[in-house]
């Protein structure tokens, strides 16, 4: 197994905390996971097990095991990230990375054979459970991609509407159309709880960028991560589904609005987002976050329904 230290901790000093999983199509409910473990300690390290054992197990994965070490070390809340972990958690190893416990979602895990993953360190009284996010998985997300629907679209005035949000507040379970799992219904305190609550310090360098990104992948983790380099705020735009079923099409995205927020939210690059950010990056955008360097990826990109270049005001400048 290897191992890398991602965040600036002192091991010796904190209440260390395992988890581990697959981490393929990496989401915000796996984020969320995260969160979670690392609150019942103060030093999170999550093992991801190998291409190799995924599909002895599962089937193969659809991110290699590269991509999915990135992923998970993109994560805010992951201090270590342990590469090719053993698919059936065991005592040595948190004795080896010094673990008090192990954290799991509350739902069952099997190997090939039907053997529970965390029997081990369940017997042992050395296992936590989180909480799993409603709403979210990977099942209900290539369910989404196949059944090319739009019903998991959020419409731009729904974040206005009051009564909606009531009547969706007080819903028991709201049931997917698509898949027939309950929807992710997101809520300020699940936005507070992603966010850093950081403001840019006097003399900080805001870096803004604005897109989609959609079903968060390796490739946004790239890219933002290079980003944050040229500055030292990272301010990140994400497009109303309306948006960005304009310029992509078909069914996209297929996150809602709420959900790819708090994808971004969770990336360690990031340190604030804009919920429905215009098309356009205005010169009111730029004045208000105090923006110094407006960035975009090398991918074509459309002009505004005006025909005007969206970049027009920062390049400008």
């Amino acid at each position: 197994m290897g191992t890398s230290y991602v965040t600036g901790a002192k091991p010796d000093q904190e209440v260390r905390v395992w988890m581990d999983g697959c981490y393929d199509m990496v989401h915000f409910g796996h984020a969320n996971a995260c969160r979670q473990a690392k609150q019942m300690g103060n030093y999170l390290i999550v093992g991801v097990h190998s291409d190799e054992e995924i599909t002895k197990h599962k089937g193969p994965p659809v991110f290699t095991e590269q991509e999915r070490y990135k992923m998970v070390r993109a994560i805010k809340w992951v201090d270590q990230v342990v590469e090719n972990a053993p698919y059936v958690t065991t005592l040595e190893t948190l004795e080896e990375y010094n673990c008090a416990f192990c954290v799991h979602g509350d739902d069952i895990t099997v190997t090939a054979d039907g053997i529970d993953t965390y029997h081990i360190v369940k017997a042992a009284g050395r296992y936590r459970e989180c909480k799993r996010t409603q709403g979210i998985s990977t099942t209900d997300l290539v369910g989404r991609m196949l059944l090319v629907t739009k019903t998991h679209h959020e419409p731009d005035d729904a974040l206005l509407d009051r009564e909606n949000t009531r009547r969706m507040s007080l819903c028991k379970e709201s049931v997917s159309p698509w898949t027939g799992a309950s929807q992710f219904l997101a809520t300020t305190n699940k936005i507070i709880q992603f966010s850093n609550g950081r403001e840019p310090k006097p003399g900080d360098k805001v870096i803004y960028t604005a897109g989609a990104f959609d079903l968060f992948h390796v490739g946004h983790v790239d890219f933002l991560e290079k980003v944050k380099t040229f500055g030292d705020y990272l301010i990140v735009g994400i497009h109303t589904d309306r948006v960005v079923n304009r310029y992509k099409g078909s069914n996209h995205p297929i996150m809602n609005i709420h959900e790819r927020v708090l994808s971004v939210l969770a990336c360690r690059y990031v340190d604030e987002v804009v919920i429905g950010a215009p098309y356009a990056v205005t010169m009111d955008l730029m004045n208000h976050f105090k923006v110094s360097l407006v960035i975009h990826g090398q991918t074509a990109y459309d002009n505004d329904i005006d025909g005007h270049d969206p970049y027009e005001v920062p390049k400008g400048l």
